[in-house]
């Protein structure tokens, strides 16, 4: 199999954004309402960048999926947890692309100081929560009627996998830029 994982890069904004826009636009998968073009995708793997990661994998030079992860919240105290997402393109699903995808993120996560990371399922999506919980997430607890789309209203899961043990006083988290991984440096 010709698959590799890596950085998304800004010239993977096109095929990131084909990726996601059916989910947007066809499921209550995600919120968003409107599907990212180009350069809004492009701009998202930009403000990542150096920062948090942002992968993609390739298959036989196609890009497959993709798998990112962005702050939890703001507030500082919640600075070591995390929050993760995988989308994967129709052709390529339930081959194992989004397992090695979040596998990676996972392993860079733990490498920058992250402790937990936390996933947000709309539900129902009995593929994707299934997933998760074959990845050891395990449920945290449900909003509900937390959003409105596609003519009702929706719940969602939210779901953490622990990265590493809590201990002591933690050191800070590292951005990607630090971090000595191919390509993490802006």
């Amino acid at each position: 199999m010709n698959e590799r994982v890596r950085l998304a890069g800004p010239d993977d904004a096109a095929a990131i954004a084909a990726i996601y826009a059916p989910i947007v636009t066809g499921t209550w998968i995600s919120f968003e309402e409107v599907a990212p073009d180009e350069p809004e995708m492009r701009a998202r793997i930009e403000r990542a960048t150096g920062r948090w990661p942002f992968l993609c994998a390739e298959r036989a030079g196609e890009i497959a999926g993709y798998a990112y992860a962005y702050p939890h919240r703001d507030r500082a105290a919640y600075r070591w947890s995390i929050d993760a997402s995988v989308y994967v393109a129709e052709d390529y699903r339930r081959g194992g692309v989004a397992r090695r995808l979040y596998e990676t993120l996972f392993a860079i996560l733990r490498e920058q100081r992250y402790y937990n990371v936390f996933a947000g399922i709309t539900l129902p999506n009995d593929a994707s929560v299934g997933f998760h919980h074959r990845l050891g997430f395990t449920d945290v607890g449900i909003y509900r009627n937390v959003g409105f789309k596609l003519g009702a209203w929706r719940d969602t899961i939210w779901m953490q996998r622990v990265l590493q043990l809590p201990h002591g006083s933690p050191e800070e988290p590292v951005a990607m830029r630090d971090l000595n991984w191919p390509g993490a440096a802006p």
